[in-house]
């Protein structure tokens, strides 16, 4: 299994990007995308998650209404849109997947992701 994730760049505070995470070499739509980001000298956080086969989602607070995660089952690519980007914005993105579609309550616990890319860094500054 592999995880590709890309789209990170810099962008001024109110600007948007669009991350993307190809997902390769898991044959079934029962797995869990998940976006985290660690941002310099905090712990690594959940923002968003999305089950490939049903489509549900979570979102963590800090997100809700800016950012939106969305998946194109026909490229195996799970979109994480993000508007009104803010500097606290600021961090490597990651996407993990995790087999099995986990319950909401699972789905920021990075333990269950058994498979990550290799992150892109998405910088918010005037």
């Amino acid at each position: 299994v592999q995880l590709q994730a890309s789209g990170g760049g810099l962008v001024q505070p109110g600007g948007s990007l669009r991350l993307s995470c190809v997902v390769s070499g898991l044959t079934s739509d029962s797995n869990t995308i998940g976006w985290f980001r660690q941002a310099p000298g905090k712990e690594r956080e959940g923002v968003s998650a999305i089950r490939r086969g049903d489509g549900n989602t979570k979102y963590a607070d800090s997100v809700k209404g800016r950012f939106t995660i969305s998946r194109d089952r026909a490229k195996n690519t799970v979109y994480l849109q993000m508007n009104n980007l803010q500097p606290e914005d600021t961090a490597v993105y990651y996407c993990a997947a995790a087999t099995g579609n986990l319950i909401k309550s699972s789905m920021f616990a990075a333990r269950y992701y058994a498979y990550w890319g290799q992150g892109t860094l998405v910088t918010v500054s005037s």
